[in-house]
């Protein structure tokens, strides 16, 4: 077991776009467990949006990353050691464990990782992004067969699972992305029905040819201009699963809100928005589904693994940059290590 811990801390709050010199890395001794603790050699680090809403101060869902702290992220790991009874070295877990090799902690801030079909569908499939999916989409919209479902960010690691779940429920998919590319995989790969590339094309006209009926289900990971222009084109009693604004998250300076937000009382439509946590007590009913739709061949999941803890300071702005598709994850060790 290699003596040293890489700890990457929060040095300064980020502005604008996140830089590599907001972090500081601190190479700090393996540490111990204490009594009920246990100690992971952490695999595999999930990189998210959110995190970089954790980096600023203000009043949100979770208390900020304070400066000099371990940066906060979802990992996989292995046990070490272990002095809580619940826990075997050799067993996978996972927790919020942080942008670092090795943590200590209390036995009940751990979950058991599955291994079927791999350590990182805990990250992907069964972890924040498919249950995001799942509960945003069918919680929130309830969605009909036969409606048609827009996804903003929708070749990202969340938007990708929404649409096949809602193509699943029998629903005509539509994906709003940012490349060619990334348009083709949609509809090619995970059974879209059409795809808009919002930075070539009028998104309001491609919209409209794309949506002839209007939009009954707008998943919504993107916020800004495109919930803007979504919110033309949605149908009596529509709803809308606010998911996200990845749009404004490196704004220094926040935009103006929706010019057209009367369209939800005209159309007596829904929006709303939630946070993952709050269905905590239903994970594995999520997880359940999303692995039976997997395995049957119905939800496929795609993986933009990067190798090595120290590129993520670099890696993360891959989720604003619009160069990574489906869900973003760092390899921090072999899983045989």
């Amino acid at each position: 077991m290699s003596e040293i811990n890489r700890q990457y801390l929060l040095k300064q709050r980020p502005v604008g776009r996140i830089k590599e010199s907001d972090f500081e890395r601190k190479d700090s001794p393996v540490p111990e467990p204490g009594e009920g603790e246990v100690l992971v050699r952490n695999l595999y680090l999930s990189l998210d949006p959110a995190m970089r809403g954790w980096m600023n101060e203000g009043k949100s869902y979770v208390p900020p990353v304070q400066l000099g702290e371990v940066m906060r992220g979802l990992t996989v790991g292995r046990v070490v050691r272990s002095r809580d009874d619940s826990f075997s070295e050799g067993d996978f877990v996972t927790g919020i464990l942080g942008w670092q090799d090795y943590a200590a902690v209390p036995g009940k801030q751990l979950g058991r990782a599955v291994t079927e079909p791999s350590l990182t569908a805990n990250l992907s499939l069964m972890g924040i992004a498919g249950r995001t999916a799942y509960f945003g989409l069918l919680d929130i919209c309830d969605p009909k067969a036969g409606e048609t479902v827009l996804v903003s960010g929708a070749a990202g690691s969340v938007g990708s699972i929404v649409g096949q779940i809602a193509r699943i429920k029998g629903c005509r998919v539509i994906g709003i992305a940012g490349t060619d590319a990334k348009c083709a995989w949609l509809v090619d790969e995970l059974g879209f029905d059409g795809a808009v590339n919002y930075k070539t094309e009028d998104l309001y006209k491609a919209l409209r040819a794309k949506c002839p009926d209007g939009v009954d289900v707008f998943f919504d990971n993107v916020g800004g201009e495109t919930l803007d222009t979504v919110l033309r084109l949605i149908n009596l009693r529509a709803r809308i699963s606010i998911c996200g604004a990845i749009s404004t998250y490196n704004a220094t300076e926040m935009p103006p809100g929706p010019q057209n937000i009367r369209s939800l009382l005209v159309n007596r439509a829904r929006m709303e928005g939630f946070i993952i946590f709050d269905y905590a007590d239903r994970f594995a009913e999520a997880d359940a589904a999303l692995a039976d739709w997997h395995k049957d061949g119905r939800l496929k999941i795609a993986e933009d693994i990067v190798d090595g803890l120290d590129e993520a300071p670099r890696a993360i702005n891959r989720l604003f940059d619009g160069t990574n598709t489906g869900k973003l994850i760092v390899r921090i060790a072999d899983e045989a290590g």
